[in-house]
């Protein structure tokens, strides 16, 4: 079993998924409603919704807690979030990407690469 984060892992960890999650709550919530967003993704057996979706609804969830109540199982997803947009982003298609299921895909994990870094709020 691993040992609890310190704290500086624990704000380590947050910088980056602050940094990589740029969609505020609402912009997100509003995105689960978008059949785009029901159309991309791995969807596991037995399941309805796609590993994309159930981790934006993860990532609400992780938002709406003050940093200091949030869990080691919170800061494994928020490490996974960053994982997975990090090595999406390194797969970006040339030419524009608006319409894309590779921004779909990014989007139901938090983040749109066609924005800038957005803070916590709203």
């Amino acid at each position: 079993m691993r040992p609890p984060l310190s704290p500086r892992e624990q704000g380590e960890i947050r910088d980056a998924f602050d940094g990589v999650v740029n969609m505020t709550p609402r912009a997100l919530r509003a995105w689960l409603d978008t059949d785009e967003s029901r159309r991309v993704g791995v969807t596991r057996r037995g399941e309805s919704e796609s590993i994309g979706r159930q981790s934006a609804r993860r990532i609400l969830e992780i938002r709406a807690r003050p940093a200091e109540d949030l869990t080691d199982a919170d800061y494994a997803h928020m490490k996974k979030v960053v994982g997975y947009a990090r090595r999406h982003l390194a797969q970006r298609p040339w030419g524009d990407v608006t319409h894309t299921r590779w921004r779909w895909s990014l989007m139901n994990w938090g983040h749109d690469p066609l924005l800038g870094r957005v803070t916590r709020g709203a």
